[in-house]
This record gives C-alpha cells, structure tokens and sequence, in this order.
C-alpha cells in the first residue's frame, strides 16, 4: 500500500475537520488565511459551535489520492483525445504518446499545452491540482458543458478507452502515471538545525502538526475573547436560590434554570411589593387593623353587587319573559272567548274584558257583605244588585251565565298565568338595586385601583337601567338587550379585599419576630428574583460565554498533535531506508546538487528502532536558504525520481516543464536523466523549452531510447492543435525547406487574390525563415553537425564529410544577404519591394539544390577521408 493510501485510510478514523485539513494539504501543501479560517470554523462545529457561514467539511476522499494499481499491471498512455470544455483548446483532437522512451510535446506560451497537462494532473490524481480547468471564455455560457477527455489506454497490452470528466472520480486506470509536481516539492522538517527529507506524503504529517498549532492559537485567543465578568452579579451572590445559582454559574447552567427562577407570576409580584411594604411599616399592628376594615367594607361591596346582579341577571329576565309571554298566549285566548259571549247575549263592549273582569270580582267580593246569606252569584230576581242595588229581575239570570263564563277554561287559564306573572313581577319592581358604595369607601377604592373604583360606582346605573329595560319589556314584549349579563366587578372587589387582608397578614406577623424573620426569608428571596429578572439578559450572555469557552476547552483537546505524531513514525519506518537515501544521493549527483545528501540516522525510543533521513547541508541552515531556486527545482525531480524507482511500479511519468529555473548545464543533466529513465518506463514532457526539446532528442539517440517529438499549435479552429511536426525552429533543414514551399503556395494565393499587404507580411515571414532555414544548412549539411545549435560538445568525428570551398562560401553569403534584405520591418513597411512569388521559389529552390549537392558532396568526402591514412586520428 502507497503512503498516500496509508494516509487515506488513517484519515477515515479522523474528525471530519481534520479529514478536511489533510485533503487541503494534499491539493495545495501551503493553507492560506482563508483556509486556516475555514478549518477553524469546521473544529468549532464538531464540538458544537455553530459557524454563521454553514460550512461544511469535505474529507479527503478515495478519489482525491491515486487509486492502488498492482506493481505486475503495466499500464500505458497513447493518447488523449476528444478533449471537450477544456479552456479554448479544439475540439475534435487526438494528442498522441509513445508507448515505450520519450514522448516530447513542445508548445510555446498560449499553444494550449497547459490545458492538456491540467486534463492529466486531474485524470492521474496528481497532487497538484491548483490550476483551474476553464471553458472557453469565448463561448455563451448557455453552450457549456462538462470538461471532460477520453484516454486511450493500454493495460497489460490490451488497448482500451477511458473517460475522465471533471468533479467525478478519475478512471484508477490512470493512477498507475506518475506526474511531477513542481508546485509540490519535497519538504524538509526543521528541528533544531537539523534538517531531514521528508518522503512525498509524509510532509503532510508535520504540516497538519502545524495546522493543529495554528488552531491552538487560534482557539486560545477565542477562549480569553470570551472570558466572563462575573464580578457584576457579586451583588445577586448570598444564601437564596439565586445567590447559589449565580455563584455556581458555568457551561452546564441552563436556560431552564434561569427561567425557573427571573420568572414571576403577576401574584409573586404582589407578594414581592406587599411585603416590602410591611417590613417597612412602623406601625404593623394598628395597619393591619385598618386594612382589615377596609378589606371587609369592600367584601362587602363585593357581595352587594353579586347580589344584585343576580337580580337583573338573563335568567331572571328568561324567566319574566317565559311568563309574560304564556300570560300574553292565554289573554289571547280568553278574549277571544269573551267576544264570541258578548255577541251571544248583545252586551255592553268590553263586556269580558280586564275592566269587567274586575268589576265582576269586585261584586263578588261585595256580595259577602251585601248578602252575607247568599252565594255569589246565585241570586234571586228580586235580591238587590250588589252595584247598583236595584232588583235584578232578569239580571239575576244573567249574573248566573256571566259567572259561567269566568269558570270556562280560556278565561281560568289567563287568570292564572295573569296571577303567576304577577307574583314574580312585583316583587321584581319592587327591589332596590343599590351596592352600598360611600364616598369614603370609594375614595379607598380609588387610592388602591382608580379603574375598579370607577368601574364599581358606574354598577348601579347599570343595574337600574337593566331593571328598567326589564319592566319595559314585560310591557312591549321587546326584550332585546336582556340576556347579556352585566360585567360585575364582584371578583375585582373580592381580589382587592383579599390583598389587603394578605397585608393585614403579613403586618401581623411582621410585627412578630418569629414571624418577621419568615418574612423576611421570603421577601430576600423574591427579590432576588426580581433582581434576577432585570439582569436576566446579562446572565444568560454569561452562560453563553461560559458555554463558548467549555467547548473551545474541547476544540483545544481535539488539536492534540500526539496521534499525528504516532502516525508520521509508523509510515516513516516504512518508507525511510537505506534504499531510498542511496536513491537520493545518486538522483542528487546525477542532477548536479552535489552538495546535498541525505544519510540515514537511526535512533532508539522505548525499544523501537527510529529512523530518518538527514540532509547534510555545507552549512547549518535551511536548504531553502542555501539552495538556488534551480537546485532547488533538480532536488524535486530528483526525489520525484528516486521515489517512483523504489515503488516497484512501471507506470509512466508525465513532466510539465520540468526545466523551469535550470540553467543550460543542469538541463542537460536532466535531459540526459529522463533518457536514461526512458529506458525502463514510458516519459511524457510537456516544454516550451526548444533547447531542452533538443537535448532530449539528442540525449535519446545516445542511450538508444525511442523519442517522438510533436508540437501543440494554435489555429483558427482553437488552441492545442496536435501537430507531429516540431515547430519550424525544431525542423531539420529539409524539413525546413518543405514548410518553406507550403509557404510560398499560401503567398501565391495571396499574391493572386490581390491581397498585397497580407502578401507583403508573409513574404518578410518567409524570407526571414528561409535566412534560418540557410543557418541551419550550413550547420547540420556543410559543418555536417560538428557543430549544432542546442547541443553541448562538439562532434570532432563528422569532420570527416566537411569540406567548404569558395563557391560555398559564396552561395551561402549570397543567399543570406538576401534574405537579410527582406526579414527586417523596413521591408514590412514598405521601404524596400518584396520578391514577387516566384523569384520567392526561386530561392527556395536554389537553398534545396545547394543543400543536396553538398550533402552528396560530403558522403564522398566522408567515405575518401574514413578510408584514407588518416582514418584513425583520435577526435576530441
């Protein structure tokens, strides 16, 4: 299992924050600010701080490593292509590789090359991935897509198509290719002036060692920023519930606590005010005695007008209007009976009515006197009437049906409904609704409660106009208004008495000092409540903070570096050898850092063998502060290299220009390097280095490796056009002279179409091409490479096939000097007439013809002069 596996698998038992802290180490190896605060925020969430932003933590995941690849299985990289989305690069391309020595894609700045070696980084799970994969920026964003390429692959010989998008897990096919960061070099560990090379992977040990120290710092100034004053409730503190509570405050009081004791009912309250007030009397006992008197004169109110609301209450009113309308039934009903009697006999009108009822029982009554020997009204012809006192000859007949018809059954039950409506109608008029409220009895009321004593003395209005809209309606039958009952102020009245006898109370005992010591008890502790309540902000902020800081005390022992520590050593014996230190060293001294080496150190620490890799350096300082930034650059690759030799693979390695900041000596050394590794392992070289691009060409034909060289261009199609050909400064001269008439075809054309000042430009182009195409002549056919632009040493054999006479001379100075007469601006801008087309080929033709006779011309020299005497001269 790699280190970065190892490293995978123990972050799967880590805090999500700390997963989160070693998957930015990973992709960045230096956290900025921004990342220290996020990491921060997620530590104070898993132990229960919420952070504002919401964010959340994003642990290293299988996909963000390189997966495991079997050594035995060998994969192979061909080609990349289909690429889509991928900054401005064309789409519809296919960049192919080598299987076996060097592949070599120059690109120079803005070719597209930098899209392609983004694309690999983030398909082999390279750790650095920093560098943004864009879309064409000149695209509406409507028309994007995904970013995405297919690689064609060979595993164990079998081809195959993988697909890799962006933001889904890259195919593990390709974790097999290696691809060198150079924005993640090595790490050195510092302790104490002794320096040690960190393997790749292991640096993240000491890094997250780091974080979790910056977070301590971080945490301690949090936890003092939240310190809690407690000196401002020193005044709640004493021997009550809220003394003890405010003296114990801390992470674990709750909110149910608090609330228990700051919250006061409205009756806790007037406790609170009443005994203040009696502790402060003089007087208790003679203030109890008057606040007993006045709490039975207003009890008695109380009763006065619950009583009389009782009187004019709906159910009286029901009850009234149940008679009343029974009564008004059965009148109906004997009326009618009285006028079918009074059509009957040819009476007087009224005749069965109230009016005649009543004279009628008023003659009955009379008779008991008049004829106390008699019964009324059965009388004799000649017996006196009893109201007019004349004989009632026929009268007497008369009273006899007039009697009859009182005792029929229409007019018995009108009489009695009549009476019973009556027996609750009299007494109803007849009562007196007062309450009993006096002005002085007012006055006390209103000194205590303004409202209720206006309220009190508004009742018996009240009650009045409801007995008299009661009678009315008894009357009119018009009862509307009567079944709301009145708003008594009974219950008001009965609180206030019953308050003022509570005072009564507690004058009494305060006046006692058994009693007033339970009082005072009492009172301390309700007011402390009260006093509680008007601070109960300030309390529950302290808790808050109290609280804040118990939870950061957790974030500080959650940043414990122990068990990184215990970790980085367990990896470290596995990877930190004597193998890896011999690899080191002959990785330095072949890529020139001779003054750096590493040596391994062992030590013991409770009977385990402990080991690392110490740099030893000319002078006890950082290597960053002795080392160059190029050999800083060639310690990278050299690790890079020893590291992927000692992982018993042979995938591929990719290199994006590697040379950066080397100068011309350590390229070579590098060049000469990746040929040699070329030999064991597939080499991919993203440069835009023409230099370097020639001396890997020129190192791989020394060692006997395969190399194809290409080149990415830029078109009107897009960026990151794959072309097998190397740029025209790559070419040899043949090749040279081919471009040069594919040249000279597109200038014809412009040349036709009447484009002068397109003509013009192009051919000061060409004629400047053609001027290195004859440089290049002159070294690689004439010299024949003796000596060659972009390689080191000279070749002293290949004299053999030089020869250079006077016409050469003349040819060549011919043929430059013209050229210089076109390839400068003066021509550009008209100050000289450019060629037409032909006299163009023409030269053109004249440099191949040359450049052929010499080439014969030197294979016979070479073969006269090999066979001749001096065919064994040594050569430098």
């Amino acid at each position: 299992m790699s280190i970065l596996q190892e490293i995978f698998r123990w972050t799967q038992g880590l805090p999500e924050w700390q997963g989160d802290a070693v998957a930015r180490l990973l992709s960045k190896g230096a956290l900025t600010t921004g990342d220290l605060e996020d990491l921060f925020a997620l530590l104070k969430v898993a132990h229960g701080i919420p952070d504002p932003n919401e964010r959340k933590p994003k642990p290293l995941s299988a996909e963000q490593i390189p997966a495991p690849v079997k050594a035995t299985t060998h994969v192979e990289l061909r080609a990349i292509k289909d690429m889509r989305n991928v900054n401005a690069i064309a789409e519809n391309q296919r960049l192919t590789f080598g299987s076996t020595g060097i592949t070599v894609i120059y690109g120079d700045n803005g070719s597209g090359k930098s899209g392609y070696s983004r694309v690999l980084k983030r398909a082999c799970r390279a750790r650095d991935q920093l560098e943004s994969i864009h879309p064409n920026a000149n695209l509406p964003t409507g028309n994007l897509g995904d970013v995405e390429a297919t690689f064609e692959i060979s595993i164990d010989g079998i081809a195959a198509n993988t697909h890799w998008t962006q933001g889904k897990a890259a195919p593990p096919e390709l974790s097999s290719l290696a691809v060198f960061d150079s924005r993640c070099a090595r790490a050195y560990l510092d302790s104490e002036d002794d320096f040690s090379y960190v393997p790749y992977g292991l640096d993240v040990f000491e890094s997250l060692a780091k974080v979790c120290k910056q977070l301590k710092t971080s945490i301690e100034t949090e936890h003092a920023q939240y310190a809690a004053d407690l000196t401002v409730f020193v005044s709640l503190q004493g021997d009550t519930p809220v003394g003890k509570l405010v003296g114990s405050l801390s992470a674990k009081t709750t909110m149910a606590q608090i609330d228990a004791l700051a919250t006061l009912t409205p009756e806790e309250l007037t406790q609170h005010a009443s005994l203040d007030k009696s502790l402060k009397e003089t007087s208790p006992k003679e203030k109890a005695v008057q606040l007993r008197l006045r709490a039975r004169r207003i009890a008695t109110i109380a009763t006065n007008a619950a009583s009389k609301s009782e009187l004019v209450s709906p159910a009286v009113a029901l009850k009234l209007h149940d008679l009343a309308d029974k009564y008004r039934i059965a009148q109906a009903a004997a009326a009618l009976a009285a006028k079918q009697f009074k059509e009957s006999e040819n009476l007087l009108p009224g005749t069965g009515g109230e009016a005649w009822r009543e004279l009628f029982d008023a003659a009955r009554k009379f008779s008991v006197e008049s004829h106390p020997n008699k019964e009324f009204p059965k009388l004799d012809t000649d017996t006196p009437c009893p109201l007019c006192q004349q004989p009632l000859a026929e009268g007497a007949a008369r009273l006899q049906r007039f009697e009859t018809f009182i005792q029929q059954e229409a007019e018995k039950t009108s009489q009695s409904r009549r009476l019973a409506l009556y027996a609750e109608y009299k007494p109803f008029v007849a009562q007196a609704l007062t309450v009993g409220l006096d002005d002085v009895t007012f006055v006390e009321i209103e000194a205590l409660d303004p409202q209720l004593a206006t309220d009190a003395k508004a009742f018996e209005p009240l009650l009045a106009a409801r007995q008299e809209l009661i009678k009315a309606a008894v009357i009119s039958h018009n009862w509307d208004g009567t079944d709301q009952a009145l708003v008594c102020p009974e219950i008001r009245l009965k609180t206030l008495a019953d308050k003022l006898n509570v005072e009564a109370e507690a004058l009494e005992k305060a006046s006692d000092e058994t009693a007033r010591a339970v009082l005072q008890k009492q009172f301390s502790e309700l007011d402390a409540r009260v006093r509680l309540s008007q601070v109960k902000g300030a309390v529950v902020t302290t808790v808050a903070r109290l609280t804040h800081q118990a939870r950061l005390v957790k974030c500080l022992a959650a940043v414990k570096t122990n068990a990184i520590s215990i970790k980085a050593s367990e990896l470290a014996e596995k990877v930190v050898s004597k193998e890896l230190a011999e690899a080191l060293n002959r990785e330095f001294k072949a890529l020139g850092v001779g003054a750096l080496s590493v040596s391994l150190q062992s030590r013991s620490d409770k009977g385990k063998a402990l080991h690392k890799l110490k740099l030893e350096l000319p002078q006890s300082r950082n290597p960053v502060d002795i080392l160059s930034e190029g050999e800083q650059r060639a310690v990278a690759i050299a690790s890079f290299l020893a590291e992927v030799g000692l992982s018993g693979a042979k995938g591929g390695v990719v290199f994006d220009d590697p040379v950066s900041s080397l100068d011309h000596r350590r390229r070579e050394r590098v060049a000469k390097r990746l040929a040699a590794e070329a030999a064991q392992r597939q080499v991919i070289v993203f440069t835009h280095d023409i230099y370097f691009l020639c001396l890997l060409v020129e190192e791989a034909k020394l060692v006997g490796v395969q190399i194809a060289t290409q080149s990415l261009t830029r078109r009107a199609e897009g960026f990151g056009i794959a072309d097998p050909d190397l740029p025209f400064e790559g070419k040899t001269a043949s090749k040279r002279i081919s471009a040069l008439k594919a040249h000279h075809q597109s200038i014809a054309k412009l040349h036709k179409d009447g484009e002068e000042q397109a003509r013009r430009k192009e051919t000061v182009d060409a004629y400047f091409r053609l001027r290195m195409t004859w440089e290049r002549a002159v070294e690689e056919v004439l010299l024949r490479e003796v000596i060659l632009r972009f390689r080191k040493g000279v070749e002293t054999q290949r004299l053999a096939g030089v020869t250079v006479e006077d016409e050469d001379y003349a040819q060549v100075h011919a043929g430059m000097t013209k050229c210089s007469n076109y390839a400068h601006d003066k021509a550009f801008f008209g100050g000289v007439a450019v060629p037409e087309p032909d006299e163009l080929l023409a030269d053109i033709m004249a440099l191949e013809s040359w450049r052929t006779q010499i080439e014969e011309r030197s294979v016979k020299t070479s073969k006269k002069r090999k066979a001749g005497p001096a065919a064994g001269i040594p050569t430098a």
